[in-house]
């Protein structure tokens, strides 16, 4: 599946593949040790948030919370 942002395609497929194997060799096998993929993740995000700014994206994402006031 292609990136919402066009120009982030290839990473998405890079972090999904580097996601998918883990799941599949780590994850399901009773390894939870940690995620891999991490920094792959934190690229595409930030591509996605340079293709497509949407105002508060920045509390979404690995190891963030929602802020109390979001309206």
């Amino acid at each position: 599946m292609n990136s919402v942002g066009e120009a982030c395609t290839d990473m998405k497929r890079e972090y999904d593949q580097c996601f998918n194997r883990w799941f599949a060799e780590k994850f399901l096998k009773g390894d939870s040790s940690g995620d891999p993929c991490t920094d792959l993740f934190k690229r595409y995000q930030q591509c996605v948030q340079k293709e497509i700014p949407i105002e508060g994206l920045e509390f979404m994402g690995h190891g963030k919370e929602k802020p109390e006031n979001s309206s």
